[in-house]
């Protein structure tokens, strides 16, 4: 603005110095004309700084301004968005944090319950292996008392035959074996 004002000065005493000069006139300048139309244009430029000037300048301020104020906004869209990128990004990271955690969790029960799944299996081999080995006790058990019944009715019957006849060796001998071989046929009839 000094610099305007100060071009303005400068151009209007330009004149005024040349005035003085005889060279001048020599160059068929008319003063007056020119002082003249000097003056107008001082009065001219006094009009449009005191009627114009003004409004111009709360103009080119206020688009100064408006431009400044946009400056700032896009600054603070860009801080903002800078923030919110931030955020985002540390969602993110908490989001693949609690994803490896929740994975971290499913290996863990996949793991328990595979060990469960493997113990209960154990359980239930050995309550099997020890069923099995009741029943076969028991059947043991059975055969055993079968095979007792089966020898008093053979005592038994032997003991009737020895009873029943006088027995020397040879006919002892004849008789166990004749025993034998019935208990024998009896077994493989059952």
């Amino acid at each position: 603005m000094r610099q305007r004002i100060g071009l303005v000065v400068t151009i209007i005493s330009l004149p005024l110095l040349l005035s003085g000069c005889d060279a001048a006139g020599e160059l068929g300048m008319n003063w007056h004309g020119l002082l003249g139309q000097f003056i107008a244009f001082g009065l001219l430029l006094g009009i449009l700084l005191l009627v114009a000037y003004k409004p111009v300048t709360r103009i080119i301020d206020e688009r100064s301004k408006r431009i400044k104020d946009s400056m700032d906004q896009a600054e603070f869209i860009k801080e903002e968005t800078a923030r919110t990128e931030q955020r985002v990004q540390e969602q993110l990271t908490e989001a693949r944090k609690q994803g490896q955690d929740i994975v971290a969790q499913a290996e863990q029960i996949g793991e328990r319950l595979k060990e469960e799944a493997r113990q209960q299996a154990k359980q239930d081999a050995e309550a099997l292996v020890a069923r099995a080995r009741s029943e076969m006790q028991a059947e043991s058990e059975e055969a055993i008392a079968q095979l007792r019944k089966e020898f008093v009715e053979i005592a038994i019957q032997a003991a009737e035959k020895v009873i029943n006849k006088a027995l020397d060796k040879e006919a002892h001998r004849q008789l166990i074996e004749q025993t034998l071989k019935e208990s024998t046929d009896l077994k493989k009839e059952d």
